[in-house]
């Protein structure tokens, strides 16, 4: 349980399998040409991807590593640029459309100011039912703020993404796992050609992507 994903439960064989069933966008394609550098790695006593990103954090001790291994450094970066997607930077609760100063205050006096810090006090019905006690603000709009927060954990889905999944119907990670990428697609097209969200444009690909990033997200707080 946690607001991240646990990298040290993903094992690099795990994540050998997660890549080859992946849609990647065509930078990234490389980790799948070169789907056999990760039995390399595997050799240099590395086991899992906590352990990896330790290493590829740092640019010295990457360029260490490539030496050590004989693994490219562009593939590397690649690989980092990966991993580190998964530890995305929370979003900020005032961020969200349609929340209002009073709520964004009252969440701030209790400490909570964005996704990971609500994440927290939000896991089960009872302890929605406390926030909601300790900061004075409705259940309901607890309950939004907590739908948002799930939709948050998803990898690539910023404060303005996650409301339109809210929006569209898709209003939990698990609805977004469970989603036919196609007609999720048809619908946030449907909805922001609308409601004009946003300007970027977003594919079906994407789509795919967002569906297989929400499967490798625990399914943490609890609806009933």
């Amino acid at each position: 349980m946690g607001y991240d994903i646990d990298l040290s439960k993903i094992s690099i064989e795990d994540y050998k399998d997660i890549i080859e069933s992946s849609h990647l966008i065509p930078s990234w394609k490389m980790l799948k040409e070169n789907i056999d550098y990760l039995e390399t790695i595997k050799k240099q006593g590395i086991h899992n991807l906590l352990e990896l990103q330790k290493i590829l954090k740092r640019k010295d001790r990457l360029l260490e590593f490539s030496e050590q291994s004989g693994l490219p450094e562009p593939y590397l970066n690649v690989l980092r640029r990966m991993i580190n997607g998964y530890l995305r930077k929370p979003n900020r609760i005032k961020d969200f459309p349609e929340t209002s100063e009073e709520i964004i205050s009252k969440l701030e006096k209790n400490g909570i100011k964005n996704t990971r810090h609500l994440f927290e006090k939000i896991i089960t019905p009872e302890d929605r039912a406390q926030l909601s006690k300790q900061t004075g603000i409705s259940n309901k709009k607890i309950l939004r703020l907590t739908k948002l927060t799930d939709l948050s954990r998803i990898r690539w889905v910023n404060h303005t993404f996650a409301y339109v999944l809210y929006e569209a119907g898709y209003d939990t990670l698990e609805k977004v796992a469970n989603a036919n990428p196609d007609a999720l697609y048809k619908t946030i097209k449907q909805l922001n050609a609308e409601r004009n969200f946003y300007s970027a444009h977003i594919g079906l690909n994407d789509m795919k992507m967002l569906v297989e990033a929400a499967k490798a997200v625990s399914l943490d707080i609890k609806y009933r």
